[in-house]
């Protein structure tokens, strides 16, 4: 009878396929390159089959390299999901949970709000990582995103955390030296603090009033991959952003930044998303009902306060 190759060597390989590479999946997994390719090597003789093609850039898998992979896959997250079964019936969750999120977002929000959920579930270890581009969540072997933004891949399964829109604002010297825009077509006109989101095109501010929809595609001399640069050459009157009103409500209650066409928005709420294989996972669950829980309290007081 063939033996069952160990779950440890399984994680190895499903770690280096995601990463393409020895030396990362080393670091993540806080090994040693020797150790991860000892372990890929033992795996291969166990299954009696090449799972990865190695050359001095980048590992590539093998065909039979992809199947074990997506089995491996499967076989590690029912793995997970029985521990997490067992440690249900302990009232408290346990393992490893990786989530990603955006650079500010995720440094002002979502780490603030797993300190806490980690305080409150000590055998829950958190992984977060931070990101400018959208996060293929199962590709990428994370067990939750929580991101900004309502274009949501309908493979996926979203919790919505939070309400949230965008909103236009400049800082008053800037209104006063270029005027304020009555309608979203006189925007193009205006310096426009451009940023890349994780879920919108380079520069087209898509905006509703109402009923009323309007995309308005605009420039500046400054544009950015990173929200709080952006926020931060509106607050020193370099021109309009559109930006999260988590994002600005302190700066706009200050009076530092004032709304511009404050009837138009662009919606952008707060998601806990991950892949459909994890909607048993009993350590996803109580995530995202702690976040659920602390987003309707602690976000809806401090970062989503009323705007003047």
């Amino acid at each position: 009878m063939q033996k069952i190759p160990p779950t440890d060597d399984l994680r190895v390989f499903c770690t280096v396929v995601r990463k393409a590479s020895f030396a990362a999946a080393a670091q993540e997994l806080a090994a040693s390159p020797a150790y991860v390719s000892k372990r890929i090597r033992l795996l291969e003789q166990e299954l009696g089959v090449p799972l990865l093609h190695r050359t001095t850039r980048r590992v590539a898998v093998t065909d039979q390299g992809e199947r074990v992979f997506h089995w491996a896959q499967r076989i590690l997250d029912d793995m997970d999901q029985l521990l997490q079964e067992v440690a249900v019936t302990r009232r408290e969750p346990q393992g490893l949970l990786r989530i990603s999120s955006s650079f500010g977002f995720g440094r002002n929000v979502v780490a603030p709000a797993l300190s806490k959920l980690v305080e409150r579930h000590p055998g829950l270890q958190v992984r977060l990582e931070v990101f400018d581009r959208l996060v293929d969540v199962a590709g990428e072997g994370f067990d939750l995103d929580v991101r900004v933004g309502d274009e949501i891949a309908p493979h996926l399964i979203a919790r919505r955390l939070a309400d949230n829109h965008r909103v236009l604002c400049a800082a008053p010297d800037y209104l006063a030296r270029r005027g304020v825009p009555r309608t979203p077509a006189e925007l193009p006109t205006h310096d426009c603090l451009v940023i890349k989101e994780r879920d919108h095109p380079f520069g087209l501010w898509r905006l509703r009033a109402g009923a009323a929809e309007q995309a308005v595609k605009v420039t500046g001399p400054l544009s950015a991959n990173n929200g709080e640069m952006v926020v931060q050459w509106a607050v020193d009157g370099r021109g309009i952003a559109l930006r999260s009103q988590w994002d600005v409500g302190a700066h706009l209650r200050a009076g530092r930044l004032v709304q511009v066409l404050p009837e138009w928005r662009q919606e952008a709420n707060v998601w806990a998303v991950y892949p459909t294989r994890l909607q048993l996972s009993a350590k996803v669950r109580v995530c995202v009902e702690f976040l659920q829980e602390y987003f309707e309290h602690e976000f809806e007081r401090e970062w989503a306060a009323p705007l003047p």
